[in-house]
């Protein structure tokens, strides 16, 4: 009885170890992707008894090329290839709307960022999705500014900075990273969690979940805590609260096919020129990960 007992142990150790997974990038040179970007963002303040709701809606689109594998990492290439923003006031009407793609004589942003298409920006990326380097960011920003028509300096470099903070290199690596680093560094069952971080101004503290696996697909959930933190010279920002992420990837490469990020943080805002008053804030987005094409 006992040496059937024993037969049986090992027989279930044997299934526990098979049904264990190691989930990561499985890319190859050649491999593309054109991934589209939807994001949502509402920012509700509360000043003197009224409500000012701003609302931000961005689509991007743009293709991940891997032209590389050194040293275990993954090279690939990246470049934006649309993008479209509008914000809108609930109280001043439509703010901005910049159609990349379409560039106006009366839009001078448009031309700013119809400089950003087609840049190739170069992303080393980790079997985990880690991204380790990203180089060619200030290529994007000098376009930008070229294109911008600005010839005070000092506006000009106000302006670097500004960008800078979306669309330099650290900037960059911290907004794929959301999209990318999704995995462990050790083998897994269904049902398993592990932990990782997000740094940048959008710092994420991230429990993830495999919630199933198969040849095909593989499905994962994430809970988050959040800190927001933006200084700048028109606002600055101080906000907390939680992050919930829904992924569903190819199990062949690893890579996402698709992502929804729904976040909400509150906390308090200051404008500068208004001295230390804190402004009760809170922000709801929605960002949505697809690739469209591979």
């Amino acid at each position: 009885m006992k040496k059937i007992f024993f037969l049986a142990s090992i027989l279930l150790y044997s299934i526990t170890i098979q049904a264990q997974t190691k989930l990561e990038y499985k890319l190859k040179k050649g491999n593309t992707f054109i991934i589209q970007q939807n994001a949502k963002q509402v920012i509700t303040q509360e000043t003197q008894g009224s409500s000012h709701e701003l609302t931000n809606d961005i689509t991007g689109e743009y293709k991940m090329k891997v032209i590389d594998n050194v040293n275990g990492n993954y090279i690939i290439e990246m470049s934006f290839t649309d993008l479209n923003m509008k914000m809108t006031s609930n109280l001043q009407g439509i703010l901005m709307d910049i159609k990349a793609k379409e560039v106006t004589v009366d839009n001078p942003q448009s031309a700013m960022f119809n400089a950003i298409l087609d840049v190739p920006v170069k992303i080393s990326l980790s079997k985990n999705g880690d991204i380790t380097t990203v180089t060619g960011g200030d290529k994007i920003i000098n376009k930008m500014m070229n294109a911008s028509g600005i010839t005070d300096e000092a506006t000009l470099k106000m302006a670097k900075e500004s960008l800078s903070k979306e669309y330099g290199t650290n900037a960059l690596a911290s907004s794929f990273e959301q999209m990318t680093f999704l995995y462990p560094t050790t083998k897994v069952n269904v049902g398993d969690s592990w932990k990782n971080e997000y740094t940048g101004k959008l710092e994420t503290k991230n429990n993830w979940t495999l919630q199933a696996y198969n040849t095909d697909e593989t499905v994962l959930s994430c809970e988050a805590d959040v800190v927001m933190m933006v200084k700048d010279v028109s606002a600055n920002m101080d906000l907390t609260g939680t992050q919930t992420t829904k992924v569903t990837a190819n199990s062949k490469t690893g890579f996402v096919k698709e992502m929804v990020v729904n976040g909400t943080a509150s906390g308090n805002s200051t404008i500068p020129m208004l001295g230390d008053q804190k402004i009760p804030t809170k922000i709801i987005s929605t960002i949505t990960y697809k690739v469209i094409e591979e």
